[in-house]
């Protein structure tokens, strides 16, 4: 079921118009979701590459802790996004966003279907939506105006929201109310202020399919994938890491399950703790990624129960991208 607009609104018309910027699917869903599974039967279908929107996947070394695609899966797919840098590096949103629009556009020229797949929100808002640095706005002023925003009606929100900024485009109430903050607060078009931003959003548009589950099934993938990765010689990995004399600190190892297995590794975490710990921390990172997808996703959305099997969910997926029309 689609819950998003497919289309943006025409300046000063008030109507609702095509966006004529082709679409491009976008798979996401919180971790252990079954997003990758997804696509690679969707590869089985359609002649397709994969942009991964993960910003753990783009360090060399870390395998296992990010369930970076397989060595068969990239030799049958081409994926993009992966093993970027080192541990010790950062990468950041802006920097995925500038290359992601280069890949996108070589695979289009290779005759190919670009997908991107992830859990990352942040690198998908600086994809579509370009990253800007907001100006100040008072903490104070800002709740007081949020508050009173929040209560009006959707169909107000927006009309305030295109009457105040000419670029807005639709998307729902978050996505409302924050262009009316900054258009109140900061005196300028939020629309403005990102098209001045040094990270230009992408020229594509796009077409989400959510993967959601019940909170107590994906607990349950959850934790058997993290037992899945303790045998498959997670500790090592980092263990590796570490030797090749990679900071316990460093950007790499700082995200979910490898801060815990850094942790344990010196002697801060008990080894028969370290399985559920892992779970915990995943389990809220997990939620987080939930709540950014519901409330924030701007576009047309297809959501799909991803207990069923990654065949069905591919054709279900192929299906519904066909039927926007977009080949």
């Amino acid at each position: 079921m689609a819950d998003g607009e497919a289309g943006v609104w025409g300046q000063g018309s008030g109507a609702l118009v095509p966006d004529p910027r082709p679409l491009i699917p976008v798979v996401v869903g919180p971790t252990a979701s079954g997003k990758s599974a997804l696509v690679t039967a969707l590869a089985a279908l359609v002649d397709v590459e994969i942009i991964s929107a993960d910003s753990r996947q783009v360090y060399r070394g870390l395998d296992i802790g990010t369930a970076k695609p397989s060595a068969a899966e990239c030799a049958a797919v081409v994926h993009h996004g992966l093993d970027l840098v080192e541990p010790s590096e950062r990468y950041s949103a802006g920097r995925f966003a500038r290359e992601a629009v280069a890949w996108i556009a070589g695979i289009r020229a290779h005759g190919r279907l670009p997908v991107v797949v992830g859990g990352t929100g942040l690198y998908l808002r600086a994809l579509f939506d370009g990253l800007f640095a907001e100006p100040p706005l008072e903490a104070g002023r800002r709740a007081r105006l949020r508050a009173a925003l929040e209560r009006l009606p959707a169909a107000e929100q927006t009309r305030w929201a295109q009457r105040l900024d000419q670029g807005y485009h639709g998307g729902g109430a978050q996505r409302a109310v924050r262009a009316l903050e900054v258009a109140l607060l900061a005196g300028a078009a939020l629309s403005r202020l990102q098209r001045e931003s040094a990270s230009a959003p992408s020229p594509d548009r796009p077409w989400y399919v959510r993967l959601a589950l019940p909170r107590e099934v994906l607990r349950r993938r959850i934790a058997a994938r993290v037992e899945a990765m303790l045998d498959a010689g997670f500790v090592d990995e980092v263990r590796h890491v570490l030797a090749r004399g990679v900071a316990p600190d460093a950007p790499g190892l700082s995200g979910v399950g490898y801060a815990e297995v850094v942790r344990y590794l010196r002697g801060h975490l008990a080894g028969d703790a370290l399985a559920a710990a892992i779970t915990t921390s995943t389990a809220r990172y997990a939620k987080r990624q939930e709540t950014w997808f519901r409330r924030q996703l701007a576009g047309p959305v297809m959501v799909l129960d991803a207990s069923a099997d990654a065949a069905t969910l591919a054709k279900a997926v192929l299906g519904g991208y066909r039927a926007t029309g977009t080949k």
